[in-house]
């Protein structure tokens, strides 16, 4: 017994070869079509257009002579003489598109007729010019006679060539409607075969599918080898504990969102309280200060005030951060150059360049254009880039900050704030990972520095990216839009 897939094959094979045996015959009637239709065009077509042309350039010469007679003005004779050589020339036409014995006896005896016709008008015209009028007026009688046989010859060559074109005309016809029996049995055939083809899959393949549907037991084994239904059968089972498994991965995936949810209210209660954390922490700081001025403490006991200090105003500066971080920058922006924010945080870093042994320099050709930007946090981002650009050239170093105008996708033209150390630079590991939170390689870091140093720049319309190798410095690139944000 042939098997079922077999069955689908040979369907399939028969639906195939028929349509393209079809194709392949209508491509193969087009070509003779158009063999027809060139043979007409090339051949028949212009045989007969030169046929006509005969006939025109006959019916053109008509006339002349007896305005000539009428007037003596010898420019009728002038002009008569320019249509003869238009008939030649058409006659000669005519001779190089003959393709039969009766085309070729027509020419022959058209161009004959025309040759006695010519002397005979010769004749009229030269008893005019001797004054003989009477003479050239009889002459002129049996010239029309001749005219007339000449028009008449020219009607039969057209007659013989809108035969050939009715003979071929009815040949197209024929073929066409041969072409139009092939493509019925083609059509014919392939709907027998798509009406097989979907008995085939309904009555063996829809309806034990959809039996398979309604079984209840999915653990019966199948049976029959080979059988596709069978195997369809256990891959739907397998399909099944997929399922199963996926539900599973769901009600994981439910737990982490729900987990992930209470993260987020922790961060929310966790920005509460650093709020209210820092409230408490300025009044000890400035308590701090009032104790430093009015005490009078000893080596020892001003060690452990500085270091107090210090922890105070390192916990001052998480909390700044994490506040920051908490939530989004509103920006109060203003018509300024980024030239005036890099001029001025170099100034307020002067100090600290210098204890860190560090020389800061800027490139630029000339200041950058106004642009709506808010200051206050770009000096936020440019003093964060110098700060850790110095702790990371630790036995000192340089700094450049390189200005210029661009043209960036999708911001448009842009102004660039480059700032490039020679620190040890950063391994390709972890740039990727320095502007996501709380990631930080110090040991006192908060992580979320150039966290928020980014999100900046992008309510900014903007964008900070790193560019670092290792042992050859980094370079932060600064870009803001010269349109509005």
């Amino acid at each position: 017994m042939i098997s079922l897939r077999t069955r689908i094959y040979l369907l399939l094979t028969a639906l195939v070869l028929v349509t393209l045996i079809g194709g392949l015959v209508m491509v193969w009637y087009t070509y003779r079509m158009e063999g027809l239709l060139t043979n007409i065009i090339s051949k028949n077509i212009a045989t007969f257009y030169a046929a006509e042309g005969l006939e025109i350039a006959l019916v053109n010469q008509k006339g002349f002579v007896s305005y000539y007679f009428l007037d003596g003005d010898p420019d009728w004779l002038r002009q008569l003489g320019e249509y003869r050589q238009v008939f030649k020339e058409r006659l000669k036409e005519a001779k190089t598109l003959v393709q039969n014995e009766p085309q070729m006896e027509a020419i022959a005896q058209i161009e004959a007729e025309y040759g006695r016709y010519v002397l005979f008008k010769d004749q009229v015209i030269l008893h005019y010019k001797e004054g003989d009028r009477e003479t050239g007026a009889r002459l002129h009688k049996e010239t029309r006679n001749r005219f007339f046989r000449i028009l008449d010859l020219c009607e039969e060559y057209k007659a013989l060539h809108r035969e050939a074109i009715e003979q071929v005309r009815n040949k197209s016809l024929l073929q066409a409607q041969n072409l139009r029996l092939v493509a019925a049995i083609a059509i014919l055939t392939v709907l027998i075969l798509g009406v097989l083809l979907a008995f085939v899959l309904t009555k063996q393949i829809l309806i034990p599918i959809r039996r398979l549907t309604l079984e209840a037991d999915r653990h019966v084994q199948p049976t029959g080898a080979g059988d596709e239904v069978n195997i369809l059968s256990q891959s739907v089972r397998g399909l099944i504990k997929d399922a199963d498994h996926t539900q599973a991965a769901l009600e994981k995936s439910r737990e982490t969102l729900l987990q992930a949810e209470k993260l987020a209210s922790v961060g929310k209660l966790a920005a509460g309280m650093a709020h209210s954390v820092r409230n408490p922490l300025t009044s000890v700081k400035m308590r701090l200060f009032s104790l430093h001025r009015a005490l009078e403490l000893s080596p020892t006991q001003r060690d452990d005030f500085e270091v107090i200090s210090e922890e105070i105003r390192h916990i001052d500066t998480i909390v700044q951060n994490f506040l920051e971080f908490s939530r989004p920058p509103k920006l109060k922006t203003q018509k300024i150059s980024p030239s005036e924010v890099v001029n001025l945080v170099l100034q307020l870093l002067r100090h600290r360049l210098e204890s860190y042994n560090v020389a800061a320099t800027v490139s630029r050709q000339a200041p950058l254009p106004e642009i709506q930007v808010d200051p206050e946090q770009l000096k936020e981002v440019l003093i964060n880039l110098l700060e850790n650009a110095c702790e990371a050239m630790e036995g000192g170093g340089a700094i450049v900050i390189h200005e210029e105008k661009g043209f960036r996708e999708p911001e448009g033209p842009v102004v660039i704030i480059r700032v490039t150390d020679t620190g040890p630079g950063i391994q390709k590991s972890i740039q990727e990972k320095v502007f996501q939170p709380f990631f930080t390689t110090k040991e006192e870091g908060t992580g979320l520095g150039l966290s928020i140093a980014s999100r900046i720049m992008e309510s900014h319309g903007g964008r900070l990216e790193l560019i670092s190798e290792r042992g050859e410095g980094s370079t932060f690139n600064i870009t803001l839009p010269i349109k509005e944000p």
